[in-house]
């Protein structure tokens, strides 16, 4: 699986958990920094789309389909610190036409998120 090319621009590298799911890991740097010493909230919001989409895509598989994200919805829920930051997602539901996909960032500590995303995806099968 590739990512997108603003996968790129955060550095961000893809890896996976011990089952096989897309686990993604952007370093900190001057490239994602917002004030000193802390993560731009939109870098942060970039790497839980980027994930979620790579669990989607995980989740599909060698399927042809053309995923649109309709909504997403990020929750910030502390600073993101100097140091690298992990994100993984679930699909909650995956339909038809639509799927639904939850995603988590983190940075020591897996069970102290530092944000969340919900996202809403448009699924075009052919």
């Amino acid at each position: 699986m590739t990512l997108p090319p603003y996968a790129d621009l955060l550095g961000a590298t893809l890896d996976h958990d011990a089952d096989g799911a897309p686990v993604l890991l952007m370093p900190f740097g001057d490239h994602v920094v917002g004030r000193p010493g802390f993560l731009h909230g939109g870098a942060i919001a970039g790497l839980l789309e980027l994930a979620a989409l790579a669990t989607l895509r995980h989740a599909l598989g060698d399927e042809p389909v053309g995923i649109k994200p309709v909504t997403v919805t990020t929750d910030f829920q502390r600073g993101g610190r100097a140091v690298p930051t992990r994100a993984a997602a679930t699909v909650t539901r995956l339909g038809t036409r639509v799927a639904n996909v939850e995603a988590v960032a983190w940075q020591d500590d897996r069970t102290r998120p530092i944000a969340t995303a919900r996202l809403n995806c448009l699924l075009e099968r052919g």
